[in-house]
């Protein structure tokens, strides 16, 4: 923040004294207040550089996010395996034993449990990178990227029974949930499940818009603790979103940007509120050999600003209800 606001001031001086697109200038053309503080020359030189490295940075990431959405990807049995590979084990170590810690942040020390409890307790999602291993070892995902993300917030004064009210209140899901819920709709429930539709519009650089189907199972494990698992059934990209000439991609093929979506959500009533954990899996194309380094971080971290998106407006929408 200190180097922004000198950097705005040595732009007035500079402006001042003409010297803006040249900073190479001789001592006698610069004002008194930037020769008894010549290294402020330098340290402009110096940011203005950076900032024409940064811009050019962010150009090529632009340009390598548009060539990656305009490319065809389509979702082979290989990488579906794995994917599914990689489920079975992550749906093991998330299996609830009768003894056993119930939320994520109750398997943590004691340090890092109250710094979490702190955090959730001043309203923050606290949010996690997960991964799962085959005996030890990375799963491998020919073509394909696992996200693997976990978030817990805390809502002071709801109760179990109003928060599954409000997630499971599919209707009006665009409303709590926007703008990355579109649309929505509850299609069926039978008792504990329900078929569910929703229109997802994600962007970050470049939009994508996605008609997405889940089937999703509820469970009760005592009055004050409930959880629910979520599978995608369908994912398909929408082309021209809300124009004439709208139309859905096959499944499966497109830009590859999301295939699969499975979430497992538990809840909690207690400490005078309940607590909302959601663990996300889902399945992405994979990332052009040398493409990595500049554009992994953007791609990776779209299911994490999803979550942490979805669990913070989860949030804001019980309170509301007060």
């Amino acid at each position: 923040m200190k180097a922004d606001v000198r950097f705005t001031g040595l732009s007035r001086l500079l402006q001042q004294s003409n010297l803006r697109d040249d900073l190479s200038v001789k001592r006698g053309a610069l004002p008194h207040s930037l020769r008894a503080n010549k290294n402020w020359v330098a340290m402009a030189s110096k940011i203005i550089r950076m900032r024409i490295h940064f811009h050019a940075l962010c150009l090529c990431i632009c340009v390598a996010l548009l060539c990656l959405s305009a490319s065809a990807a389509e979702l082979k049995p290989a990488t579906l395996n794995a994917f599914n590979r990689y489920v079975l084990l992550a749906e093991q170590e998330m299996q609830l034993t009768p003894a056993g810690p119930y939320l994520y942040a109750d398997r943590l020390n004691a340090s890092e449990r109250e710094a979490d409890g702190r955090r959730l307790k001043q309203g923050e999602v606290v949010i996690r990178r997960m991964k799962t291993l085959d005996s030890g070892k990375k799963i491998e995902v020919p073509d394909g990227l696992v996200h693997h993300w976990l978030a817990l917030v805390f809502i002071p004064g709801a109760t179990l029974q109003q928060t599954l009210a409000l997630v499971q209140d599919y209707h009006n899901h665009h409303k709590y949930y926007a703008p990355d819920v579109v649309r929505s709709q509850l299609i069926s429930r039978n008792g504990n499940d329900f078929r569910i539709f929703y229109r997802l519009k994600r962007h970050k650089v470049i939009t994508v818009v996605l008609n997405t189907n889940y089937d999703v199972h509820y469970g009760s494990l005592s009055p004050t603790r409930a959880f629910s698992r979520s599978y995608s059934t369908r994912i398909t990209e929408v082309e021209n979103a809300g124009e004439q000439d709208e139309r859905e991609k096959p499944v499966d093929d497109g830009t590859g940007f999301m295939w699969r979506l499975n979430t497992y959500w538990r809840f909690e009533q207690r400490d005078g509120g309940t607590y909302v954990q959601c663990e996300a899996v889902s399945l992405s194309r994979d990332i052009p050999t040398g493409l990595g380094w500049m554009i992994g971080p953007f791609v990776e971290s779209v299911p994490r600003d999803s979550l942490e998106f979805t669990l913070r407006k989860t949030r804001e929408a019980l309170l509301s209800r007060r």
